[in-house]
């Protein structure tokens, strides 16, 4: 069996607004072997020095125009990256007018020297840990996703290294769905080491959005065949999805408990909270109800798309937890409008239980014919309000590309099905292609077409 896929640059609604800026971190895959505590992924990329990427380039290494029949990778990885993948153009995108004014309005001198906007734009490794062939011009390279090769560069290649040994000399474990959604979640939505904050928002970087099964199939440089199971271990796409909602939610938590992070001046970290809360017209008199939250009108929500999600991971692995999950949100929006205080035990609380339960959710099957019912209870929180927020559906949106996938990887529907479902998921893309102009009821039935197609 070969599995492959090749997900365009605008999937999901509108996907390339949002990343014409911002890279796309981590492209590998995941096996059974979960990690659920490190150092922490930007600690560990760079605790090994950084050779640069011509060191993969060979034609006999990762350089090859063509696929390398016979061999367990495709070997012509770098030339993937450095012909499609957005990550190689990273760095020259901080060199167009767009960024140029993004960064004198930020104070900045230059983008293309500016520690922030380095680290999520290049493989801004300390200047120690840079070997002769480093450039920081190549933006997102092989070593900001796999690690610095000082230690595996060399053995790597040979024929009896396994995937256990390079990951013992430094090599990250991107094909460990945890630990790559780390990874990837370090810009995508930003961690201690790496705040994206509000004022670089205000300044006119692009939103950012993530989530991790979508985002590992982007220009893809791998597939999936005998070998790479026999190293790496299964590959569950739906697993993938479920695991990244609770990194995300927990990346989420940190940051709001982190009091180094979490304010700026007087107000919290605005970014933090969804965006479409507040940037509406003052005369639209849009504002809705979300049971869920308990909050009234007027009120700053916290951004709880991954958390909203996750929620529905759990209705299919764990009821009970997915309803505690869901008391736990509500009482953590609630204490947005007590004090810092109540918020950070609120928070915590929450964190802890997410935590709990990722193991649980990493050794679930999400065998594809019990993925309709995340679709189930998608629609079921739909018809009670819960997406009025535009992130909260777009997370919802992404997550049945996500279970349609799981359906035709799992022989659950035939070819012609798959085509039908793929049409409606693309209808459904369309209701999240732009968060001015969401509208919640057109997304609702939309899902629910979609709901109604697919096998339960």
């Amino acid at each position: 069996m070969i599995r492959s896929f090749s997900y365009s640059n605008d999937v999901k609604g509108g996907f390339s607004q949002y990343t014409q800026y911002a890279v796309l971190i981590a492209f590998s895959l995941l096996s059974s072997n979960v990690v659920f505590a490190a150092k922490g992924s930007v600690q560990d990329i760079a605790e090994h020095k950084h050779l640069g990427a011509a060191t993969c380039a060979s034609s006999t290494c990762h350089g090859s125009t063509t696929v390398f029949p016979g061999s367990n990778v495709m070997q012509n990885e770098y030339s993937v990256w450095q012909e499609s993948d957005k990550h190689a153009r990273a760095f020259e995108i901080l060199k167009q007018p767009e960024s140029k004014a993004i960064a004198r309005k930020l104070g900045l001198a230059d983008a293309t020297t500016a520690a922030i906007c380095l680290d999520c734009h290049t493989d801004n490794v300390p200047t120690a840990q840079r070997g002769d062939k480093f450039l920081i011009a190549d933006g997102v390279a092989c070593e900001a996703c796999h690690g610095g090769s000082e230690k595996w560069i060399s053995s790597h290649t040979a024929k009896d290294a396994t995937h256990a040994q390079n990951i013992e000399n430094g090599m990250y474990p991107t094909d460990e769905p945890v630990a790559r959604a780390k990874l990837c979640l370090s810009c995508h939505m930003g961690t201690a080491d790496r705040m994206i904050t509000h004022r670089i928002m205000g300044a006119g970087h692009p939103r950012l959005q993530f989530e991790l099964d979508t985002f590992t199939w982007i220009n893809p440089h791998y597939e999936i065949d005998e070998d790479y199971i026999a190293r790496k271990g299964e590959f569950n796409g739906a697993r993938d999805w479920a695991l990244g909602q609770g990194v995300a939610a927990k990346n989420l938590l940190e940051q709001l408990t982190d009091s180094k992070v979490a304010w700026a001046g007087i107000f919290p970290e605005l970014v933090l909270f969804d965006c479409h809360a507040c940037h509406k017209t003052m005369a639209s008199n849009s504002w809705a109800a979300r049971p869920s939250t308990g909050l009234g009108p007027g009120v700053v929500r916290l951004n709880d798309a991954n958390l909203l999600l996750y929620r529905h991971v759990l209705s299919l692995v764990d009821p009970a937890a997915s309803q505690t999950l869901r008391q736990q949100t509500r009482a953590l929006h609630g204490s947005t409008v007590q004090s810092k205080e109540a918020t950070f035990r609120a928070a915590n609380a929450l964190k802890n239980s997410i935590e709990a339960s990722l193991p649980k959710v990493s050794k679930y099957p999400f065998e594809a014919g019990s993925l309709g019912r995340v679709l189930a209870s998608l629609v079921k929180d739909a018809d009670a309000g819960d997406f009025s927020d535009f992130a909260g559906a777009e997370q919802a949106a992404l997550a049945a590309q996500s279970v349609v996938s799981g359906f035709e990887a799992g022989g659950a529907i035939d070819k012609a099905r798959a085509d039908e479902l793929n049409r409606l998921v693309d209808q459904l893309n369309t209701t999240v292609a732009d968060g001015d102009r969401f509208q919640r009821a057109r997304f609702v039935q939309s899902l629910k077409n979609l709901a109604r197609a697919a096998p339960m």
